[in-house]
């Protein structure tokens, strides 16, 4: 079994023990390194070799918000930290898992074994494809017809179908359904890219709409349940391009 060797960073030395007894307890961890020191753990990570990082987030000197936006290379991250409201920055910043204080095990197992699950499959992702094959746009499949987002305090699961329009913002997007507005830190391109767009297409730099659910095109403006949506200068040729294949 493929070990993750992994570094362990916590001002609080009683955390670091909980984290390096859950470490041992799991067969496919193996602690390199437990320490106090986030520029310490900042060279271990930039060295290479360090597959998972458990990282708290309030800490002297520099704090783990401050630790990702500076690292590099391929370390996972989990952070630990007593407080919620880092949630979304810290998704924004690709981390692997939120651990909240006191972690449970069985919460922290699960956090692991997700890491695993996902280092394990890496090298299949990474093969070589054919030259013949052609390399597909990174849409959904057309089976799946939900996304999953992250919110401040879960994952949730939205059906394609609910989607009404979606609305980007300084530093999140809004999803509009039929029945809720839901808020995560994400960003508009990598929206874009992920719903399928035979579905949905982007109008403007701040807003994605579901074709299905337009009422009515007034010049350069699209109606939705409502809300007037304005279409984009750099978008409207091919908006109108994909409303002329639907026209009768």
């Amino acid at each position: 079994m493929t070990k993750l060797k992994c570094i362990a960073v916590d001002d609080e030395p009683l955390a670091l023990d909980i984290l390096e007894d859950y470490i041992s307890k799991v067969p496919f961890l193996e602690l390199v390194k437990r320490t106090e020191n986030a520029i310490e753990a900042l060279q271990l990570v930039q060295d290479g070799g360090i597959d998972l990082v458990f990282l708290d987030i309030q800490m002297p000197d520099l704090t783990g918000i401050q630790f990702l936006k500076i690292a590099t290379g391929k370390s996972n991250y989990i952070l630990t930290t007593a407080y919620s409201q880092y949630a979304l920055e810290s998704y924004d910043l690709n981390v692997s898992d939120y651990l909240l204080k006191p972690i449970a095990f069985d919460r922290f197992y699960k956090a692991v074994e997700k890491v695993h699950n996902q280092v394990q499959k890496a090298p299949a992702v990474a093969a070589p494809i054919p030259v013949a094959a052609p390399i597909a746009p990174a849409v959904l499949s057309p089976v799946q017809d939900f996304i999953f987002v992250k919110t401040e305090h879960k994952i949730q699961k939205i059906q394609l179908d609910d989607i009404l329009y979606i609305e980007g913002l300084k530093d999140y997007i809004s999803i509009f359904t039929k029945n809720e507005r839901v808020i995560t830190l994400q960003n508009m391109k990598k929206m874009d890219e992920t719903l399928p767009n035979i579905q949905f297409i982007r109008v403007h730099k701040s807003y994605i709409i579901s074709l299905d659910k337009i009422d009515s095109i007034e010049r350069s403006r699209i109606s939705i349940s409502g809300k007037i949506i304005p279409i984009g200068d750099t978008y409207r040729e091919e908006f109108f391009k994909r409303i002329d294949n639907r026209n009768i």
